[in-house]
């Protein structure tokens, strides 16, 4: 795809089907079962069986490859298999990935799965404990002997820049770690149902790097996600009205690090996820007040307010008044700071709940979706509508 003109994607592919595992602490089995369970789940609900599976895509990170889930889901040939790099930012990724599959007839019923046991197994917040010889190592090289050895102190770095430049305190962050648990706290399925949080709360919350605290940091989660995709000719006759793939898109700036891009001359921004968004804008032909509802990656509070910036719902330095006032509707299943952890691909879900009307926390007439994958990396991004 072009950074520079509308590609010819949108519109041709559909998500048909969701699955998950519960989200918890300990999941007590293997990532290769939470995998299955997800995938199965995913097919059930789009009203396909394994037989009709032809592609599969997941994360370069997931440990349980394509041909061992299809083996344990009793799904057969495939003709189309991918994975994407960059952690979380590969979330959307696989969406777009299975609608190029299905757009250029190379498969025609593709799944996109992650899982893992993140909190009872590796757990990324721990940082980085060994690397192997390669040139994302030697990147890091430049900033793991001075201590910054998890993700949250890299963002922090960042973080803290943008509140300087704006002038604002990590009050300003709390407003989303707030908005996202208060949906969360309605939502069953969330790790934090029915445990609300106040700005009191965040403030009162321990350091982790400042400004960073407990609450602006995601959870680490056991389980899994699934998403199947299909053309939107043949979603039309399954179950549930189909969420178009209106727009998909991934984006790298210049300068690009994995969460390390300290060298770039601005450190209040996302210019990976401003690349996404000039792709979602251009190619679905809307722009951000056509959007009904915004899914966006929320591992670090912070990303959140400058990924509204990026995307154009608020000037520089706004962000934080535009959560507080509540001015579209964010991150309506609590996110990965009050559901569940899972690189995002529960978010995905959710947008497809929004569309189908069966969200817990429904926002009435949702017909557009906005959803991000992982910032601070390469990243992705949907625009998923309703059919017609």
């Amino acid at each position: 795809m072009s950074t520079r003109a509308r590609d010819r994607l949108g519109g041709l592919a559909a998500i048909a089907g969701i699955g998950a595992t519960e989200f918890s602490k300990d999941s007590g089995r293997s990532e290769l079962r939470l995998a299955a369970e997800a995938v199965r789940a995913a097919l059930d609900d789009a009203g396909l069986t394994a037989a009709d599976v032809d592609g599969m895509v997941t994360f370069t990170m997931d440990t349980s490859p394509e041909i061992t889930v299809a083996q344990a889901c009793g799904i057969g040939e495939l003709s189309f298999f991918s994975r994407v790099h960059y952690g979380g930012g590969a979330a959307c990724a696989t969406v777009q990935q299975a609608a190029l599959a299905i757009a250029a007839g190379v498969a025609e019923v593709v799944v996109c799965y992650r899982a893992f046991n993140e909190r009872s197994g590796r757990r990324f917040g721990s940082g980085v404990q060994h690397r192997e010889p390669s040139a994302e190592g030697a990147a890091l090289g430049w900033s793991l002997p001075f201590g910054l050895l998890t993700p949250a102190s890299w963002v922090a770095m960042a973080a803290q820049r943008y509140l300087h430049t704006h002038g604002l305190t990590p009050e300003a962050l709390g407003h989303v770690a707030v908005t996202d648990r208060a949906y969360a706290a309605t939502n069953p399925a969330a790790w934090f149902h029915g445990r609300p949080i106040t700005l009191a709360d965040h403030a009162a919350s321990r350091w982790i790097v400042e400004p960073l605290r407990l609450l602006d940091c995601c959870q680490e989660t056991d389980g899994g996600q699934a998403i199947v995709v299909t053309s939107l000719a043949r979603a039309r006759d399954l179950p549930h009205r189909p969420a178009v793939v209106a727009a998909a898109a991934q984006g790298a700036g210049r300068a690009q690090e994995q969460m390390t891009s300290f060298y770039r001359d601005d450190l209040t921004g996302l210019p990976e996820m401003n690349v996404v968004a000039r792709q979602l804008w251009r190619t679905s032909g809307l722009a951000p007040e056509d959007i009904d509802v915004a899914i966006l990656y929320d591992h670090f509070t912070p990303f959140v307010l400058m990924q509204l910036e990026e995307f154009g719902f608020c000037a520089k330095g706004e962000a934080a008044d535009f959560v507080r006032e509540a001015r579209l509707p964010l991150n309506t299943h609590g996110g990965q700071l009050g559901e569940a952890y899972l690189h995002g691909m529960n978010g995905i879900a959710e947008a497809v709940r929004q569309l189908r009307g069966t969200a817990v926390n429904q926002i009435p007439g949702a017909g557009r979706v906005l959803v991000t994958a992982g910032t601070g990396v390469p990243t992705s991004g949907l625009v998923l509508t309703t059919d017609g």
